[in-house]
């Protein structure tokens, strides 16, 4: 198989096997099914049964990635979510959620808190596994730039400074009002 021309023939995905996944769900079907699916990736696998063991499972050993059931006795996926985000020591711990709630407010609160994607029930193979290949694999790729200190040369996103073919563009100053009538957009 020839490489595409964006990437060299010896270009490799990034080793997954020094990667750790948390699954949280207190079905235990649920918890043996997206396990199995996982195994294929090669990744340290853990289970955790409801949102305070998962917490102190994190604790113990913070995982790269969580898989989060929402709806969980003691606290929920919500909670567990915002609680790791909040953190400074695991707020980089990539949380998908996992869950049946599937309405336009249950995304709108999973966003609120902090999770990094979001998966609905019953869970898809082919989906579950490639959103957490492609996580992990950027997660892998990030600590490689950490561990050769190349993180610090790679400039954040100041998205308060966009350009257009080398203009810039600046957004209006927060604290100056529009005077005079709105514009209108032209009719065609």
């Amino acid at each position: 198989m020839n490489a595409s021309p964006d990437q060299p023939d010896d270009a490799q995905a990034p080793n997954l096997t020094q990667a750790s996944i948390l699954i949280v769900d207190d079905n235990l079907q649920n918890l043996e099914l997206m396990q199995a699916y996982l195994e294929e990736l090669g990744c340290s696998i853990s289970t955790a049964t409801d949102g305070l063991e998962a917490i102190q499972a994190i604790d113990a050993a913070k995982p790269d990635l969580v898989l989060l059931d929402v709806m969980m006795p003691r606290m929920s996926g919500f909670e567990v979510c915002q609680k790791i985000k909040a953190q400074p020591t695991t707020s980089d711990v990539i949380i998908i959620m996992v869950t049946a709630l599937n309405e336009v407010g249950d995304f709108e609160r999973a966003v609120d808190c902090g999770t990094d994607d979001y998966i609905a029930k019953p869970v898809n193979k082919l989906e579950l596994l490639t959103k957490v290949q492609s996580l992990l694999e950027h997660r892998m790729l990030l600590r490689s730039c950490d561990q050769l200190g190349l993180q610090d040369h790679v400039p954040k996103p100041d998205f308060r400074m966009l350009t257009d073919e080398g203009d810039t563009i600046l957004p209006p100053p927060e604290d100056e009002e529009f005077e005079g009538e709105s514009p209108r957009a032209p009719r065609f």
